[in-house]
C-alpha cells in the first residue's frame, strides 16, 4: 500500500461508517431543496500540514482557522464572496460617533453543538455571558493563548491590565475586563480606550469566537483537539496528522435566503496528504472535491488542460484570484547575529526575487520587492521603496556590517519546514545559492516540522526562518501588526507569536498607533504606507514574493467562493448528486 495516501483511505473509512456516504453521494437522500440547492454528500479537502491546536486562543496558522472556521463562530464574520463583515452571533451592532464603544445585540434561540460537557449531553443557549466569558478569557495570559496579542491588546479598556496581572501570577480582577459589560442576557457592550474604526475586523478573528465555560471547565487544555462551538459543523472524529471529519450540526440556527435550513452538506473531511502531486492524483481519482495551489511543475500543464479544445475532458475547474499573502524570511533582531541591520539588508539585496517567481515558482506569484503589506484594495504597495536584487549593493553592506567578502562570519542556518509541495525547501535552496555566491558565506538548511518550526521561531531560538503571513482580515493592519514594538514581550523566552522578529521600532510604533486610530481611510492608509517603508528600511525581515490563491473544483461543487484570504465558510457550499451531474470524459493523469 502507498503510504502517501492512507490518509485518505483512512478518511473514507470513517466517514462510510459515520455517515454512510461519500464525497458527493446521495446523504440526506440527495434531496433538492428550494433554489435549486442539493443536502447531503461530504467535502473532501487536503491540507499540507499539520494542526498544532484547534482552541480558539491558540490558533496560528490558516490550516487551523481553515477548519475552525466551520466549528466556531463570533459576533460577526467574514463573507466568502468579498471578504466584507457580516452579522454572525450579533444580529446587529451600533457604534458611537468616536468608534470606541460599541454596543451588540445577540441573536435568540442560538445553541451550542450538543456535547458531554452539558446535562443530559444536550447543548444549551448561548447569552451575552457567554462573550464576556470568552472575551475575560481572552485577556488571561496562557501558554496556550496567542491571540490576545492580535485583538484586545492596547485597544479594549481594561485588557492590558487583566493580561498584565494574570501573566504575574495574580488573579484577573473580580469583574473581569473593565470595558467588557453584559447589558443584558443579549447585549454585551466593548468600551475602548482610544478610536478603533477596525473593531470588527478584529472581531473575526479566531481569539473573539464563543465557546462554552463548560467545556473549559470539563476539558481544559484538551480544548486544544476538543471543539464545541456553535457552527455548522462538529467534530466527529480527529486522528492528528492523518484525518478530521466534521458532520452537520443538525441543531444549526442559520438558514438560507430562501429558508432552508443550513448547512446542506453532511460532513466535511480533511486529510493530510504532504505531497502535492499525491494531493493532484487524489483529486484527478475524484477523491476530493477541492485542491488548494497547485505543485509548481504541474502548474502549465494544469491550466494547458484546462485552456485546450479539450477542456471538455476534464470535470474541473480553476479558480484565481491575487492573494492577501505575503511569503518572507524573517530576521530575529534581538539574536545577536541578526541585531546587526546592516547583514540584515546586504541579505535583502542578494536575493533575486523575480528569478525566484519566474522560475522556482513557473509566475505563480509576484515578486515580493515592496514592503511586508501584500497588494491590497485601498492600499499603495507600489509605493514602497523594497530591495531590487543588486549584489554589489549587498557586497559593500557586507563590509559595513564587519564581514567583507563574507569574511568572518559563521555559517549561518536558515529554518524552513518542508510542508508547501517541497515549494518551502526548493525557494530554501535557491535563497540559500543566491546568497552563497553573491555574498562569499555559508548557508546550511535546518527543515523542522511546521509544529516545532512555528513553536522555535516564536519562542525567540532561530534567528533566521521561514515565515508567511496571510490576512486574517483584509486591511493592512493585518500585516504591520508582524512589526508592532508593543507585541514583543518583555520574557526573551515568551512566545512572540505577534511579532516573531521581535522588532522593535519607536518611529515605526508611533506612525502606526496614529493609523489605529484614525477614522478616515485615506489617511489611515497613507500612514500605514509610511510605516511600511520605516519597517522595510530596517530590514527585520526578507519578503520574497506576494502569493496568488489557485483552487482547483469539481464542476459538481458548488457555492465554493476562493477568495484572496483563503477565507472558506462551507455553510453555504453544496454538490449536485452523481446521478443529476452531467457526464464527462475520463481527465488527465498526473504526471
Amino acid at each position: 500500500m502507498n503510504r502517501r495516501l492512507i490518509p485518505v483511505i483512512f478518511l473514507s473509512l470513517i466517514i462510510a461508517g459515520s455517515i454512510g456516504c461519500g464525497g458527493g453521494h446521495q446523504g440526506q437522500n440527495g434531496h433538492q431543496a428550494k433554489g435549486g440547492v442539493y443536502y447531503g454528500g461530504a467535502f473532501r479537502i487536503n491540507q499540507v500540514a499539520g494542526i498544532r491546536s484547534l482552541f480558539p486562543l491558540d490558533i496560528t496558522s490558516v490550516i487551523e482557522s481553515n477548519i475552525d472556521n466551520q466549528i466556531y463562530e463570533g459576533l460577526v464574520k467574514l463573507s466568502p464572496k468579498d471578504l466584507s463583515v457580516i452579522p454572525c452571533l450579533a444580529e446587529k451592532w451600533t457604534r458611537n460617533d468616536s468608534a470606541n464603544l460599541w454596543t451588540f445585540y445577540i441573536r435568540k434561540g442560538v445553541k451550542y453543538q450538543d456535547d458531554p460537557c452539558f446535562q443530559g449531553g444536550k447543548g444549551r443557549e448561548i447569552n451575552a455571558n457567554d462573550f464576556k466569558y470568552c472575551f475575560d478569557q481572552l485577556c488571561n495570559a496562557s501558554a496556550q493563548n496567542s491571540q490576545y496579542q492580535v485583538t484586545f491588546k492596547g485597544a479594549v479598556l481594561g485588557a492590558d491590565e487583566c493580561y498584565e496581572l494574570t501573566a504575574n501570577g495574580k488573579p484577573m480582577p473580580a469583574g473581569g475586563v473593565s470595558g467588557v459589560k453584559v447589558i443584558d442576557d443579549y447585549t454585551i457592550q466593548l468600551k475602548l480606550m482610544r478610536p478603533t474604526p477596525g473593531l470588527l475586523n478584529l472581531l473575526t478573528l479566531a481569539g473573539c469566537w464563543v465557546y462554552p465555560k463548560e467545556a473549559m471547565d470539563k476539558y481544559g487544555k484538551e480544548m486544544r483537539i476538543h471543539c464545541v462551538g456553535t457552527g455548522p459543523f462538529m467534530v466527529k472524529d480527529l486522528q492528528e496528522d492523518q484525518a478530521i471529519v466534521l458532520v452537520r450540526n443538525t441543531h444549526y440556527w442559520d438558514v438560507d435566503e430562501n429558508g432552508n435550513q443550513l448547512p446542506y452538506l453532511d460532513a466535511v473531511k480533511f486529510s493530510f496528504v504532504k505531497e502535492k502531486k499525491s494531493e493532484l492524483l487524489e483529486f484527478q481519482q475524484d477523491n476530493l472535491e477541492m485542491m488548494y495551489q497547485l505543485p509548481i511543475e504541474i502548474i502549465p500543464q494544469i491550466l494547458g488542460d484546462l485552456t485546450s479544445s479539450a477542456t471538455n475532458k476534464v470535470d474541473y475547474s480553476l479558480q484565481a484570484c491575487p492573494a492577501l499573502y505575503t511569503y518572507f524570511y524573517g530576521f530575529q533582531t534581538q539574536n545577536k547575529l541578526y541585531d546587526n541591520k546592516y547583514l540584515r539588508q546586504a541579505l535583502n539585496y542578494a536575493v533575486d526575487r523575480d528569478k525566484i517567481v519566474t522560475y522556482t515558482l513557473q509566475g505563480e506569484g509576484i515578486p515580493g520587492d515592496y514592503g511586508i503589506v501584500p497588494p491590497t484594495p485601498g492600499y499603495d504597495y507600489k509605493s514602497i521603496k523594497g530591495y531590487s536584487f543588486n549584489p554589489d549593493k549587498a557586497k559593500e553592506l557586507m563590509a559595513k556590517a564587519g564581514y567583507p567578502g563574507g569574511k568572518g562570519l559563521p555559517e549561518i542556518t536558515l529554518q524552513t519546514n518542508p510542508d508547501g509541495g517541497n515549494r518551502n525547501v526548493q525557494i530554501a535552496e535557491v535563497i540559500k545559492k543566491m546568497l552563497e555566491e553573491n555574498l562569499g558565506i555559508s548557508v546550511k538548511i535546518d527543515q523542522v516540522p511546521f509544529p516545532q518550526h512555528l513553536d522555535s521561531y516564536e519562542r525567540g531560538k532561530v534567528g533566521f526562518f521561514r515565515e508567511s503571513w496571510s490576512a486574517d482580515y483584509p486591511d493592512p493592519q493585518t500585516f504591520l501588526s508582524l512589526l508592532y514594538g508593543r507585541n514583543v514581550p518583555k520574557d526573551s523566552n515568551e512566545r512572540a507569536y505577534g511579532n516573531p522578529m521581535r522588532y522593535k521600532s519607536a518611529h515605526f510604533d508611533s506612525v502606526y498607533s496614529k493609523a489605529l486610530i484614525t477614522v478616515n481611510d485615506t489617511e489611515r492608509m497613507k500612514l500605514y504606507e509610511e510605516a511600511d517603508q520605516i519597517a522595510l528600511e530596517d530590514a527585520p525581515y526578507l519578503c520574497v514574493f506576494y502569493d496568488e490563491n489557485y483552487y482547483l473544483l469539481h464542476n459538481y461543487v458548488k457555492n465554493f467562493y476562493g477568495n484572496a484570504m483563503d477565507y472558506r465558510d462551507l455553510s453555504k457550499v453544496y454538490l449536485i448528486p452523481p446521478d443529476k451531474r452531467a457526464p464527462v470524459a475520463s481527465g488527465p493523469a498526473a504526471q
